[in-house]
């Protein structure tokens, strides 16, 4: 039997006193309804109405019975709500990751945008590199994130495409600092500090190939990735960092260290919202949403338009 349908008869032939009008306002024909009457009284084991020719009045069991139909009724209605917020990714929880080279500033617009389109939306969010992101992806641990490219995006369906482009990040008062754009060659001599490699290797070995063909290759490679750690790094080793102006490793009235942009075709750090082929629902999509405005509006990331078609390899992907 359905009970929740057999409810709403009752509830409203209780509301009506009267069968057919009860009917039409159900959309049905009276017999039906007063079949159904009769199998939920069977069913419950207690007669709802007391019926003569010309009405229907409902019985003390029945008074009794009402408040708790309408309740279940409302909330079988809640059940309905939430089963389609949910369908339509509007409910329940995403699961969610971004890079550690995100700022915070990046990072709370992207959350106020998300939370303004999904309020009632939980979202478990998570710093996690590229690496570790495609292997959440595979394990299925991950419903989105927002990785940099070079990668593997085999079964993976993108966002746009955004550019971050790159500066250099020295100590005050090294020569190149008087310069209003550093060419890479003009950097030879110092160390380089980047993200270990395991981080996001095509990433890793992108960005070496694009220093050597612009004329530096750095006589050694430092590992680092927090912020203190990379200063420290750059302040006392002869070494010098690149990163976006967004990343904030220099902050207002520094007196140790000097960020420029770099001349020429300058490297970039590329990255989109991807998620599982076949897996991206409304919640996905507000999340890829929000995050490419953030990445727009708080860390100046620009679509990069190639003049020939982007090609995806196995391992990497090139403008080709």
């Amino acid at each position: 039997m359905d009970l929740v349908r057999h409810l709403e008869c009752f509830v409203a032939v209780a509301e009506e006193s009267h069968f057919g009008r009860a009917a039409t306002r159900l959309g049905m024909a009276q017999p039906p309804l007063s079949q159904r009457i009769q199998r939920l009284e069977k069913e419950l084991g207690v007669r709802l109405f007391e019926r003569t020719s010309r009405q229907v009045a409902i019985t003390e069991a029945g008074t009794l019975l009402l408040a708790e139909a309408r309740e279940l009724l409302a909330r079988a209605e809640s059940l309905r709500t939430a089963a389609r917020r949910i369908r339509d990714g509007e409910s329940g929880l995403l699961r969610a990751a971004l890079s550690p080279d995100i700022s915070g500033e990046t990072v709370a617009a992207l959350l106020a945008d998300f939370r303004r389109r999904h309020a009632g939306l939980e979202l478990e969010l998570h710093e996690l590199t590229t690496a570790q992101q495609l292997a959440g992806f595979a394990a299925h641990e991950l419903d989105v994130g927002l990785i940099h490219h070079p990668c593997d995006v085999t079964g993976l369906e993108l966002g746009p495409v955004l550019r971050r482009d790159l500066g250099v990040l020295l100590p005050r008062g090294a020569p190149q600092t008087e310069l209003d754009a550093v060419p890479l060659a003009a950097l030879t001599g110092y160390d380089l500090v980047l993200f270990p490699r395991a981080d996001a290797p095509a990433v890793y070995d992108d960005l070496l190939t694009a220093c050597a063909r612009g004329g530096y290759t750095p006589a050694a490679v430092r590992h680092g990735q927090g912020a203190s750690f990379v200063r420290g790094l750059v302040l006392s080793s002869g070494a010098v960092a690149l990163g976006p102006r967004d990343t904030r490793l220099v902050a207002p009235g520094d007196q140790d260290l000097v960020w420029r942009p770099l001349a020429g075709a300058a490297p970039a750090w590329r990255h989109s919202a991807a998620w599982p082929k076949g897996r991206g629902d409304a919640a996905v999509g507000a999340f890829a949403d929000a995050a490419t405005h953030a990445l727009r509006t708080t860390a100046g990331a620009h679509s990069e338009a190639p003049a020939r078609p982007l090609h995806l390899r196995p391992a990497s992907e090139y403008w080709l």
